[in-house]
């Protein structure tokens, strides 16, 4: 099982946090903060896994890659494939990159929403359950049209269908 997602930039800070277990605030904080010190000590030739058995439960583990600026981190127990993770974590970058046209560290900052809903897409209770690119894509798509739709009729805009009609009599 998964047990937490974590979008690192190279600070320390956390861009993305996404806990599958039950954690406070400052516990998470704190999670971040020494795996942060424990990723950025680690040579280039060390593997992509990390004991976090003093963070989560014995037998759990870290699985991370860092693309640019960000480290995308993956804790996950016994009951998981590290290399599974490391797929996994392939395909969550790439769908940044498409939906984003370029995925840099601002778009995870700005767009918070919409990285939660991709994420969501492909993790539930922490869980995989999709990791087709397109489909993962397409449902992020859809949300994001509700989204607009949703906000076009709070702010009064016409519809997409009424448009190019005139404005009709207010009551």
């Amino acid at each position: 099982m998964i047990l937490a997602v974590m979008v690192v930039n190279n600070f320390g800070r956390g861009r993305l946090l996404k806990f599958y277990s039950q954690r406070t605030a400052e516990q998470q904080q704190q999670v971040v903060k020494d795996l942060f010190n424990v990723l950025s000590a680690r040579t280039d030739g060390l593997s992509n896994f990390v004991d976090a058995s003093k963070w989560f439960a014995p037998g759990t583990r870290v699985v991370y890659r860092q693309y640019a600026t960000l480290y995308f981190c993956v804790a996950i127990d016994a009951s998981e494939s590290e290399l599974g993770m490391l797929d996994f974590i392939q395909v969550f970058v790439e769908v940044l990159d498409r939906h984003f046209k370029n995925v840099c560290e601002l778009d995870v900052i700005f767009n918070s929403e919409q990285v939660h809903w991709i994420l969501d897409e492909m993790i539930t209770g922490g869980l995989v359950l999709e990791t087709n690119i397109q489909d993962i894509l397409d449902a992020v798509e859809s949300q994001a049209r509700l989204a607009r739709q949703s906000g076009d009729s709070v702010l009064g805009a016409a519809p997409p269908a009424a448009a190019g009609r005139p404005p009709g009599p207010t009551t």
